[in-house]
């Protein structure tokens, strides 16, 4: 076949003439394919090789990387011998010894602080008596949390109760000047002498109140058992190593001061009871078993009412008594206790309070007194009877701040129990009226606040609070007026003293605090 394009090499280098040169290149052709087919599979084979040693090599590298079973053997030997061994606690249970393994000892890496804790649990836990105290003391106790302060953002106290408190402690600290001045020049040689010191006293109870006004419910809430707890030591304490005072033993000198464990337990005890029936609310609605019912309702608080009552008892102090046993009563009535068990325990409380007024010679020398001042003009009943007449000689208008003359040594201790006696005499009628009125507005405030709180803690402890100053209040009022026997009721934010009248500002402080989270209108 002649060549078409002689200018043109041939393909293979030589010309394709016949047939032959063309089965030639269909050989070739297939020795190509084969060739391409044994490359592939060399290759493929290579790439299992790499991949084989690869991962060879990784197992390799683990293995030197983990423990020998013998070092893992070794290292478990050791830790077996470093622990202690499990020893045996013995529990009784209803006349059965029970054996229980004791929780192993903390490992020797963790920290001491953490070490500490844990060893402490482990006591707990082995004896149910301390568990149980530390429980109902301690449990929930906390100082490092961040919801105790109240929050900038958070609202203003109320404004018209702080108004009345600052009304009634301006006119309780100009009445305490003016009612004592003659006395004090008489006994200390200084007439200033008891308005410094109420004064001192008022400047620390405010400033009580501010830091208690900026601290939330929350923090109230987890101090309650610890103050209660201490507050029952403090009333042990004070029968122990007390300070007498006007033939009563019922203060714990501290240097110059003198603490009464009596006012803090009035607060306390409201704190207590407010936090039971915040926490045992759903009990008091179960009606499932009588003995149950009856101990949440009425038992259990009534225990925690007798036992600080039997502490101040000890202290022959008959009106503290008094004033326990109401607001313990008063705080059982709105916390929704059963109507005929409260009943029961007032009825309860009555006869005792009567017995230990017939039975014991130191009230029963008041009653005496009570029925018949007159009769024992010089022996008891001075104070009653000149407190009366201060009363009647201030008229409609009074006599004038500064004018009266029954402070000069006929009413005795005239800036104690009896102040409001020449507050009548100074201001007359309608002075004690607007005085009264203030004391009736500041409880009817503290009242609205309560009820707008959400919270069921803080609307107890708002009501009890409250409750407190309107008893004693009423029941000051009563013993100037002969209407009950004088059991030394002091008068709230007008009567001298140190630790009342802290404790009265730090009540004020925190029904303040309890202001802020209330629904209240703006004003």
């Amino acid at each position: 076949m002649p060549n078409e394009y002689p200018h043109k090499k041939p393909l293979f280098g030589k010309k394709i003439t016949d047939a032959t040169s063309g089965e030639q290149q269909n050989t070739r052709a297939a020795l190509s394919e084969d060739k391409a087919r044994t490359l592939l599979q060399k290759r493929a084979q290579e790439a299992e090789k790499e991949s084989a040693v690869a991962v060879k090599e990784r197992a390799q590298d683990e293995e030197k990387k983990a423990p020998s079973k013998t070092q893992t053997e070794e290292t478990q030997v050791k830790a077996d011998k470093e622990k202690p061994p499990v020893k045996q606690a013995r529990t009784l249970h209803f006349g059965r010894t029970i054996e229980k393994p004791k929780e192993d000892a903390p490992k020797p890496t963790e920290k001491p602080l953490k070490a500490k804790r844990e060893r402490r649990k482990k006591v707990r836990g082995t004896h149910p008596v301390l568990k149980k105290l530390w429980s109902l003391f301690f449990s929930d106790t906390s100082f490092r949390r961040e919801n105790y302060l109240m929050p900038k953002s958070a609202a203003g106290v109320d404004r018209l109760f702080l108004f009345f408190f600052i009304v009634l402690l301006s006119i309780g600290s100009v009445m305490v000047f003016s009612s004592s001045y003659a006395y004090a020049e008489a006994r200390y040689g200084d007439s200033t002498y008891f308005v410094r010191r109420q004064i001192l006293f008022a400047a620390i109870g405010i400033g009580v109140m501010l830091v208690a006004s900026m601290l939330t419910v929350q923090f109230y809430k987890s101090i309650t058992r610890l103050a209660f707890g201490v507050t029952i030591l403090l009333l042990i304490a004070v029968l122990l190593f007390g300070v007498n005072l006007n033939g009563a033993q019922r203060w714990i000198g501290i240097g110059p001061l003198t603490i009464q464990p009596t006012e803090i337990a009035k607060l306390t005890i409201v704190m207590m009871l407010a936090w039971y029936f915040e926490r045992y609310q759903d009990k008091l609605r179960e009606h499932k078993s009588f003995f149950s019912h009856l101990c949440y309702n009425t038992l259990y608080p009534g225990a925690i009412i007798a036992l600080i009552c039997a502490l101040v008892m000890l202290q022959k102090h008959l009106s503290g008594i008094i004033i326990l046993g109401c607001i313990g009563i008063i705080i059982m009535f709105v916390a929704g206790s059963d109507g005929r068990h409260l009943a029961t325990l007032m009825g309860t409380a009555v006869v005792g309070v009567s017995c230990l007024a017939i039975f014991t010679d130191y009230t029963k020398r008041r009653i005496d007194i009570w029925l018949d001042p007159y009769a024992n003009r010089t022996d008891g009943g001075w104070q009653t009877i000149q407190g009366l007449n201060a009363m009647g000689s201030g008229g409609f208008l009074g006599l004038g701040i500064g004018d009266s003359r029954m402070k000069y040594s006929y009413v005795s201790e005239p800036a104690n129990d009896f102040i409001f006696t020449i507050t009548c005499e100074e201001l007359g009628f309608v002075g004690a009226m607007v005085i009264i009125s203030f004391f009736a507005l500041l409880v009817w405030r503290g009242f609205v606040i309560a009820m707008r709180n959400p919270d069921r803690y803080a609307r107890l402890l708002c009501l009890g609070i409250v409750a407190k100053i309107a008893v004693q209040t009423l029941l000051n009022l009563a013993v100037i007026t002969n209407s009950i026997p004088n059991t030394g009721i002091a008068l709230p934010f007008f009567s001298y003293g140190g630790t009342s009248l802290i404790i009265q500002l730090l009540e004020v402080g925190i029904i303040l605090s309890i202001s802020r989270t209330s629904q209240l209108q703006k004003r």
